[in-house]
């Protein structure tokens, strides 16, 4: 089944897989999750989706990789919240070679991002969109008039005495046993600096968090309308799926 494709997203502190049918945007098997090492390097990702790959039973040819890095041309470019190892490391060519199955790599939030635009929240929707996702950290995904604008990560936007997800991540809420009062505050602050800066007709919040909403929802007061994103915390693994079939297209 040439839609048929195994797809992964890589997290700070949880990888996640499935074998999703990337021309609906549906997952055809469970989203297995299994917790990313500390300080994990290349070598423990491989491993890692190497028994993700067993665990699901995959014997397809090509993968769609999200990795929470800036990605040029395959090359990690950043390490805000994985290991410094994979700088400058050419993910689709390690990968490639480790499961011997084709690889591409995306920005994890760009993933979700193309989740979003091709069968959820963005989807045909005009003008400047701002897909955020909150967990370890803060990933962003920017389009305007449907098209990507890659590799943005406001998470790492300097803010206060740091950079924004320090403050408005969903690990800072948990690291500051914040109530969802204290830490919607500072996520509006947050969201309104954003707001400062692209002027965003529509921002989109994802991640797990995004399934709490409600609980914080209140405290949130954008210009831009504020939705969630539809496929919630599925749209990473989705999205990386999507991303590898779009190269494949282009071969």
């Amino acid at each position: 089944m040439k839609n048929k494709l195994f797809s992964v997203d890589v997290g700070a502190t949880g990888t996640k897989a499935a074998i999703v049918d990337v021309k609906k945007g549906k997952l055809l098997t469970e989203r297995i999750k299994y917790p990313t090492p500390d300080n994990a390097g290349p070598e423990d990702i491989a491993r890692l989706i190497k028994q993700l790959m067993i665990d699901l039973d995959y014997q397809g040819k090509s993968m769609g990789i999200g990795f929470p890095s800036i990605i040029h041309s395959g090359v990690c470019k950043s390490a805000v919240n994985v290991s410094d190892r994979f700088i400058g490391v050419n993910l689709e060519d390690y990968f490639s070679q480790e499961t011997s199955c084709r690889c591409f790599c995306v920005n994890d939030a760009d993933a979700a991002g193309l989740a979003e635009l091709h069968f959820g929240a963005v989807k045909n929707a005009q003008g400047t969109v701002l897909l955020l996702t909150l967990g370890t950290g803060i990933g962003s995904a920017l389009f305007r008039d449907g098209v990507l604008v890659p590799n943005t990560e406001f998470g790492s936007l300097h803010y206060k005495d740091g950079i924004t997800e320090h403050y408005a991540a969903n690990s800072a809420r948990k690291r500051k046993e914040q109530s969802w009062e204290t830490w919607g505050n500072e996520l509006n602050e947050v969201l309104q600096y954003f707001e400062r800066i692209v002027s965003p007709d529509l921002i989109i919040l994802g991640g797990g968090v995004s399934k709490k909403l409600d609980n914080y929802k209140s405290y949130l007061h954008t210009d831009a309308t504020l939705i969630p994103a539809q496929h919630l915390n599925e749209a990473g693994v989705i999205g990386a799926g999507l991303y590898a079939r779009m190269q494949l297209k282009k071969l």
